[in-house]
């Protein structure tokens, strides 16, 4: 047996034959090939598939992704296996840079709650009341809804960079669990959600969270701000999926329950193999729908590449950039 099919095993989502190794192997030399022929480099988040992960340049979350594609100098071609609107913010800070995603239909329920004309009527209708009003955009945001937005945040630093506005009212877009969890930790602000949530986050339940607490008193349970409320209530501590890894390594614990999606898990199983995860997680199936052969079609065939015009571009950046600066 290979080491990738021992490492590939020990995570719990997908089941790997030898054959199917085999062929693993067989693509990660085909796009490695492929990644010198274009000069590119493949990023991909915590939640895609395992095969994929460990043929990436660069994993990480919205934010840790977001700040290494700002910094891109020597690749031509950015790669990047998460879904649109990540790709779309490779874009945003890299207009130079021909990005590509490797399958269209990596979408974002959550993002698509959001519509930028729908968000440019709420914001009129709130700043007739409060023109000074300051609009927080999630990452997990389109392009043009990161155009009408005085600053982006993440599920990482949130909570931070709502602090540091000198707004009262703060307009959160668009996922209504984080704005909570934001309003909670920074209760001097007042935080108008939008009422979108993540489909995959917002089907875990309280009770489902329970009974494995009950079944398993010593597990540590991590949970994502996109998760409901009351599921938040029952964690050890609310996470990004950055700060997840973080805690599974640092922290004396062996047995973690990771609540959010599953892929984080299979990341974690990979990385810290002498600690158990156990999954209170639900699959997304647009960050699934991404395949190992998607990867290498996308650098064979240069596709799918992505466009942002400028007019929506420019003030998209200038909304990441302010993160930027905030969190360094």
């Amino acid at each position: 047996m290979s080491t990738l099919y021992e490492e590939l095993n020990r995570v719990a989502t997908y089941e790997y034959t030898e054959d199917d190794v085999r062929e693993i192997e067989k693509l990660h030399d085909e796009i490695r090939q492929l990644k010198k022929q274009r000069n590119a480099v493949i990023v991909a988040h915590n939640y895609y598939r395992p095969e994929i992960l460990k043929v990436a340049d660069f994993v990480g979350d919205s934010l840790e992704l977001a700040l290494m594609a700002s910094k891109v100098q020597e690749a031509d071609v950015i790669e990047f296996c998460g879904v649109h609107f990540m790709a779309e913010t490779a874009k945003i800070v890299n207009p130079s840079k021909t990005v590509l995603l490797p399958n269209l239909m990596a979408g974002c329920q959550l993002a698509d709650s959001a519509p930028a004309e729908d968000l440019a009527a709420r914001i009129e209708e709130l700043k007739r009341d409060d023109p000074d009003l300051a609009v927080v955009s999630y990452v997990n945001t389109t392009a043009a809804v990161k155009a009408l937005s005085d600053i982006i945040v993440t599920s990482a630093n949130a909570a931070k960079v709502v602090r540091t506005l000198p707004n009262k009212n703060i307009l959160f877009v668009p996922d209504k669990n984080l704005a909570r969890h934001v309003a909670d930790q920074v209760p001097e602000k007042n935080i108008i959600p939008w009422e979108g949530y993540c489909y995959v986050h917002q089907q875990i339940t309280p009770e489902e969270i329970s009974r494995i607490r009950q079944a398993d008193p010593e597990l540590e349970i991590l949970v994502h701000p996109e998760c409901r409320p009351d599921v938040a209530k029952l964690a050890d501590a609310v996470l990004s999926t950055s700060g997840m890894v973080r805690w599974a390594k640092e922290r004396p614990a062996s047995r973690f329950l990771v609540v959010t999606e599953c892929g984080l898990s299979d990341r974690l199983a990979m990385e810290v193999p002498d600690k158990t995860f156990l999954k209170g997680c639900k699959l997304c199936a647009f960050m699934k729908v991404t395949t190992l052969e998607d990867v290498r079609d996308s650098l064979l065939h240069m596709q799918y590449e992505m466009d942002v015009p400028e007019e929506i571009r420019v003030p998209a950046e200038r909304a990441l950039r302010r993160m930027f600066d905030v969190v360094g």
